[in-house]
């Protein structure tokens, strides 16, 4: 039988107290260095095993960060999140805490099991995913005090959704006065709009999502507000659809086919650039597209270029959120920090029960969290830049496109 190891037996080994062990398990900064690793030996060398339920009696904290999974789609975007949830349950495990799971299908299941897992488990934080416009999920969380961080930015009422300036732009209007860790994903649109420029084309399309989603919206909007600054209007050179491989490739069709067919496109999402890269490599292995013309009374599309030409696709795409299925088929896609983005909710969330001195240096005036309450009472945000990975599916014709 194997006798089970206890906190007495290391503080006698270590040659220290219970408290002074205790105290290195739980409050190491309160125990000079020496100590603590002759401490951190003796546990080592007798495998302890901390009792969690004793330590939740002794802190008040079950060191636990709940979060949802995400609900199963299409089997490339929902990869995304996986990564951000692989992502963060390394983190959390780094700063000593684990990932509670939970499912839930929509705002009010999600708020039921918010209130279930309180009174069961009793997570000391939870991480919301997937913001949206009029999300109803922080505001239930800050009136329990019940601390929270948002991977997602605050995207505001759902009376802003779809119309108004600050729609169009992808820009809040919500009061953001909660943790966040977000994406810049206008700047990963402008980048791949700004690589098409470059590379010469001027009729570059968008597939995006219906006005209203906050994320679509803002990848959107870099998009937009790239080529008006390079002196195009974007009026009529984009579809909004459902995030789906078909649906990309429909509306990828019907721009192609448009009075002012594009050369380019931009997609908000790796699943609608698929359909899309179907749809040019269908159209060009048929003969119906070459490369950056126009559509004929057969219905070819006629230019200078030739079909299969081996330097690249007649007409470039680029996706957005570099899944591994865009590595697979050569698709060129905008990459999020998914891991570092993972790594920010959890240090957001632990600043908060282990805030840093008032003079550490990484700590500034709007990123301060209160500890005695454990709610936040400031919105301190880490806003993450994306990176254009380029692949095949943009790489030049061969010759300038205008």
């Amino acid at each position: 039988m194997v006798t089970k190891v206890t906190i007495t037996d290391v503080a006698r080994r270590a040659g220290v107290s219970r408290q002074t062990v205790s105290n290195v398990l739980n409050s190491p900064e309160l125990v000079r260095e020496e100590t603590r690793d002759r401490v951190r030996e003796a546990i080592e060398a007798l495998g302890y095993r901390a009792s969690q339920a004793a330590r939740q009696m002794r802190t008040g904290r079950s060191r636990l960060i709940a979060t949802r999974i995400e609900p199963d789609r299409d089997g490339i975007n929902g990869s995304v999140l996986d990564r951000f949830l692989h992502g963060l349950t390394a983190s959390a495990a780094r700063a000593g805490y684990r990932i509670l799971l939970y499912a839930a299908g929509d705002e009010r299941a999600e708020i039921d099991t918010f209130d279930e897992l309180v009174g069961s488990h009793e997570p000391d934080a939870f991480v919301l995913t997937s913001t949206y416009h009029g999300d109803g999920r922080p505001a239930w969380l800050r009136e329990r005090r019940l601390p929270f961080v948002t991977f997602g930015r605050p995207w505001g009422n759902a009376g802003n959704a779809g119309n108004g300036d600050a729609a169009s732009r992808g820009t809040t209007t919500a009061d953001p006065g909660h943790p966040w860790v977000d994406v810049d994903g206008a700047a990963g649109t402008a980048a791949a709009t700004r690589h098409l420029l470059d590379a010469g084309h001027r009729r570059i399309g968008f597939l995006g999502w219906p006005r209203g989603s906050g994320v679509g919206d803002d990848r959107r909007s870099g998009w937009a507000r790239t080529l008006a600054a390079a002196g195009i209007d974007p009026d009529g050179l984009d579809q909004a659809t459902d995030d789906g491989v078909s649906d990309g490739e429909k509306a990828a069709r019907e721009l192609l086919r448009a009075e002012r067919p594009i050369t380019a496109l931009v997609c908000a999402s790796d699943s609608l650039a698929l359909g899309a890269l179907h749809a040019v490599r269908s159209l060009t292995a048929s003969g119906q597209l070459t490369a950056s013309g126009r559509l004929t009374a057969e219905g070819r599309l006629t230019v200078a270029g030739r079909a299969g030409d081996e330097e690249g696709l007649p007409v470039s795409v680029i996706g957005f959120d570099d899944t591994p299925v865009a590595k697979a088929v050569g698709l060129s896609s905008v990459g999020q920090p998914l891991a570092e983005a993972a790594a920010g909710c959890v240090g957001l969330l632990t600043r908060l029960f282990d805030p840093p001195s008032p003079g550490d240096p990484s700590t500034s005036a709007t990123s301060v969290i209160s500890p005695a309450s454990h709610a936040p009472e400031a919105g301190p945000h880490l806003l993450l830049q994306p990176s254009l990975v380029l692949r095949q599916s943009s790489w030049p014709h061969g010759h300038p496109v205008r």
